[in-house]
């Protein structure tokens, strides 16, 4: 789900990491050795040891067993030595070990069967909340925190009421994540302010992002400064890449379609992304304060046409739950 160029990122962070480690520990040395130059006297005889038991080994092969049987009885005498010596004067046995940040990956994000550590599960969900554009408030607007309670249980004549209305959105969006990305399907919340469909789209973005998978968050007037920085400042790498991950993300939402400044150009944009990412079957979710009547009127008959013929359609209505909160 991550690209290559993202993967190195992070695997770069790793060897940095280990590479400041290891100043650390040299330090560390330093000062131990200038304190108790035994210390060092042992490590140097430790080192020098292991080389030439190694060029004995080679020159003696059917020796070998018996030079390293001698080499560790020795080593152990001295590593012993080395023990007492830390323990008498309260320093911890780890100090002469290279520290991790991750002990249990070495700070390389891969444990010994190959897979990931959770480590580096969690610098690939950090990386995502960077770039999916959601503010602080994604902390509070997610499932857990969901409240059904604020939503009327008036209904009106022919009509199920707000909160059975928001239940089964609720229920349909809860099962649309959990398959996620084995079942891929576009989604369209539209209705009047006020009414959940920008929570609905913070839950499911924050769901996702904490399973690792790429969301990207743009409201429409900030997807609009993307495609016009990319079309019109060639030079701007940011808008690239940000472009780019319009097409390439696992999931894209657009919140509040209808609010951006709309032209040919714009129409035209948002229809190749659209169209783009449903050519190659790559979800989108789209909020919009417009009725469908005023999506046939605001934009293209090809964009429509697409949304229509492609989206899971969710009709919000009832009073303004923000008041409610």
């Amino acid at each position: 789900m991550l690209s290559n160029e993202i993967i190195k990122k992070l695997l770069k962070e790793y060897e940095e990491t280990r590479q400041r480690n290891e100043r650390i520990h040299q330090n560390r040395l330093k000062q131990l050795y200038r304190d108790f130059p035994r210390l060092k006297n042992i490590q140097e005889t430790l080192d020098t040891m292991g080389i030439e038991v190694a060029k004995e080994a080679l020159k003696n092969p059917s020796e070998s067993q018996r030079i390293i049987e001698e080499f560790e009885a020795e080593s152990h005498e001295l590593m012993k030595e080395q023990a007492i010596l830390l323990t008498r004067n309260n320093i911890p046995l780890e100090v002469l070990e290279i520290p991790h940040t991750c002990p249990r990956c070495r700070d390389t994000g891969y444990l010994e069967d190959a897979g990931k550590c959770p480590c580096f599960n969690q610098k690939i969900v950090k990386y995502l909340y960077s770039q999916s554009n959601l503010q602080e408030k994604i902390l509070e607007e997610n499932f857990e925190n969901f409240n059904l309670d604020i939503f009327s249980p008036r209904a009106k004549e022919g009509e199920i009421s707000q909160k059975d209305n928001i239940q089964s959105i609720l229920s349909f969006t809860e099962n649309f994540v959990y398959q996620f990305p084995r079942v891929k399907k576009n989604l369209l919340f539209y209705g009047p302010p006020g009414q959940g469909k920008t929570y609905f789209c913070n839950a499911i973005a924050k769901y996702l992002l904490d399973k690792g998978i790429q969301v990207v968050y743009e409201t429409s007037f900030k997807l609009i400064d993307i495609l016009q920085r990319y079309r019109f400042e060639k030079g701007d790498p940011l808008a690239k890449g940000q472009y780019g991950l319009l097409f390439e993300a696992d999931l894209l939402i657009i919140d509040d379609l209808g609010t951006e400044f709309n032209n040919a150009f714009t129409n035209t944009e948002i229809f190749n992304i659209i169209n783009g990412r449903l050519l190659d079957n790559k979800p989108v979710i789209i909020s919009t304060n417009l009725t469908l009547t005023e999506l046939d009127q605001v934009y293209s008959s090809r964009l429509t046409s697409r949304i229509y013929g492609n989206f899971d359609m969710f009709k919000f209505y009832g009073p303004d739950v923000r008041w409610q909160k």
